[in-house]
């Protein structure tokens, strides 16, 4: 019997083949992407006919498993970045981050201390301050690359902790966030062991956004009970609606009452890249952090997320245990100069997630992002004006930051009824494949929702989307009042 192969290793002529395979099965797979559906989902009973088995004892030709991923594993999932992909935020992803990946797997780079990584911690910390500069941060700034934008708003909410309260404050502290503010603030919360009563969630104005006079309002309120208010949560681009907080007047209350302003720009924030978003982001600057998560806008795949502090030390304040450090940790921590990013992070085993971006921008060049950045805001708009060529269809929040929301009114049916059609719509969409568009709830109603941030999108792909939207309507219509009947 041949000996097992415990090296982990393929002959050099069936590794290289394995590569090329990749790449060009990658390359056909982008050619020939508008042209599949944008989901599909297979019942748990179909996949487990497919892929339930024993664990493999002996090897199997490689291009063999390659085909079992394509046709078994691959044929049941989202496509996030198909064109006519609006639901939720999409990763768009660009080839050359996805190579980018392959090297930062293939050489397996760890990038948590100086001694294992020094090149790629000054790649990190440039492509961070790139970013910096954007957001017309300080020289004193800097920033962690994570995981995801749950991870960087739980992260800034320990900082914010750390640097204003003493333990013995936490029991009565309070966030402050609207009822726009993302669920993962509540997550980072309770996974920090705050009470529910200790983030006080703010009812938005009409255009979704936070009342300064309501915050301002809530803080003294909270003052006067005996508590200790340390930390505002500002949107800088809602994943509902786009919707940007007054962010000046926020940063000039957090000043006054000497609060920690976190602006959650994990989708939005992105927008620094472009004119037009810079000036849609104004006050930004003077936030106290910001999280970013470059597989949203900076169309980056899986996973990229950051955080920025305006003053680095606050974050290294939060993360760097060096006195309960473990002992074997204790040749590669080397000189006080050099920078390990594992102080900056809640990772100690962290990969060198900024490889990706650092490469992106650097073949492609600043100037390309801001023209699709700039371009995906316009498909927005585009939407908007296709929809707005129907009556029955209502626009529940315009075009910003490259996301509408909207439903189908038809006359004289009741509200309750309106919801179950939009919910029928955006079910009637995901079945026939063409394009992705759900549904959410804004303000008690369930609303219809485009995110036009892939820039292969093209205006036909979004008339087309809309006139699909038109007849999933009509059909959803027939089915209800057939159910009705």
């Amino acid at each position: 019997m041949k000996t097992p192969n415990y090296l982990l290793e393929l002959e050099i002529d069936d590794a290289r083949a394995l590569g090329y395979e990749i790449v060009d099965r990658l390359l056909a797979y982008q050619q020939r992407l508008d042209k599949l559906p944008v989901v599909t989902v297979k019942t748990q009973e179909q996949l487990r006919a497919a892929l339930w088995e024993t664990l493999p004892a002996r090897p199997t030709a490689p291009l063999s498993v390659l085909d079992r991923v394509e046709t078994k594993i691959f044929s049941s999932t989202n496509h996030e970045t198909h064109p006519r992909f609006f639901a939720f935020i999409p990763g768009p992803s660009n080839f050359v981050a996805a190579l980018a990946e392959l090297l930062r797997t293939g050489y397996n780079i760890f990038s948590g201390s100086w001694m294992e990584g020094s090149g790629p911690a000054i790649a990190e910390l440039v492509t961070l301050d790139w970013i910096r500069q954007l957001a017309g941060y300080p020289e004193t700034a800097s920033g962690t690359f994570l995981s995801g934008g749950s991870l960087a708003n739980l992260s800034a909410v320990v900082t914010a902790r750390d640097a204003l309260l003493k333990p013995e404050q936490f029991t009565h502290a309070v966030v402050y966030g609207s009822d726009q503010t993302h669920s993962s603030i509540a997550r980072a919360m309770r996974i920090l062991g705050f009470q529910k009563p200790q983030l006080r969630l703010l009812p938005s104005d009409p255009a979704c956004r936070m009342s300064p006079d309501l915050l301002r309002h809530a803080i003294r309120e909270d003052r006067a009970k005996g508590l200790t208010p340390f930390c505002v949560i500002a949107n800088a681009g809602t994943t509902n609606t786009g919707a940007i907080d007054p962010l000046n007047d926020i940063a000039d209350i957090c000043q006054q009452e000497k609060l920690w302003l976190h602006a959650d720009g994990a989708f939005g924030a992105a927008a620094l890249f472009s004119a037009d978003g810079r000036a849609l982001l104004a006050g930004i600057a003077r936030a106290d952090s910001f999280s970013l998560d470059p597989h949203k806008w900076l169309f980056q795949p899986f996973d990229c997320a950051l955080l920025m502090v305006r003053n680095a030390h606050t974050l290294r304040h939060a993360f760097h245990v060096r006195e309960d450090e473990a002992e074997y940790l204790q040749d590669a921590r080397g000189r006080e100069e050099e920078i390990n990013l594992w102080d900056y992070s809640p990772e100690l085993t962290r990969p060198f997630r900024a490889l990706k971006v650092w490469m992106s921008l650097q073949v492609f060049g600043a100037e390309a992002f801001a023209a699709a950045i700039d371009r995906t805001m316009r498909l927005a708009e585009f939407a908007e004006a296709q929809l707005r060529k129907d009556a029955l269809w209502e626009i529940t929040s315009r075009a910003q930051m490259a996301v509408v929301t909207f439903r189908y009114v038809p006359k004289s049916w009741p509200g309750e009824r309106i919801d179950y059609l939009n919910r029928a719509i955006a079910a009637r969409m995901q079945e026939d494949g063409f394009a992705l568009v759900l549904s959410t709830g804004l303000r008690g109603r369930t609303v219809l929702r485009l995110c036009t941030i892939n820039p292969r999108t093209s205006e036909e792909d979004i008339a087309k989307t809309v006139a699909q939207l038109g007849q999933s309507a009509q059909k959803a219509m027939q089915d209800l009042d057939n159910l009705s009947g």
